[in-house]
């Protein structure tokens, strides 16, 4: 079973109300073949929320505000997913603070890209779930057919 963030099977989680909607993961998630997730609604942020970015160990909301709590909470509640579907793989969003696979925003809010790798994608990496972003995961795809 794979891990998806839940905003690339077109599901409005995005912190600006809308999606990421990617219709091959969609059409995954519609034949039962992936899980989806939001770590940052699980965590018990609203949707729409500010924006937010790493800063740090620490994650901060354009007004300034520590969200740190709220990232770790969906972390771990989307990981307990995670080992409850035994998923070894997770596509996720690029550059989100949660889910970021190998690249987020630098925490100054300027659009500028940094290695890293967001909350809830490092904790994947952790317990040995190989992180994808969309991108990666459609070009894998690609060069398979």
């Amino acid at each position: 079973m794979i891990l998806m963030s839940a905003c690339l099977a077109g599901i409005d989680c995005k912190y600006n109300g809308g999606n990421n909607e990617i219709p091959q993961l969609k059409a995954l998630y519609e034949k039962g073949e992936a899980v989806l997730v939001c770590p940052e609604v699980m965590g018990g942020l609203p949707t729409p929320r500010l924006s937010s970015e790493i800063q740090g160990n620490r994650v901060y909301n354009t007004a300034g505000e520590d969200v740190t709590a709220y990232f770790v909470k969906g972390a771990e509640e989307s990981l307990r997913i995670a080992r409850q579907n035994g998923c070894t793989l997770a596509v996720l969003k690029a550059n989100s603070p949660s889910c970021g696979a190998g690249q987020v925003y630098d925490g100054t809010f300027s659009h500028t890209k940094i290695q890293g790798d967001g909350i809830f994608a490092a904790l994947c990496r952790k317990e040995g779930i190989t992180c994808l972003t969309e991108l990666e995961y459609l070009e894998r795809m690609d060069k398979k057919l």
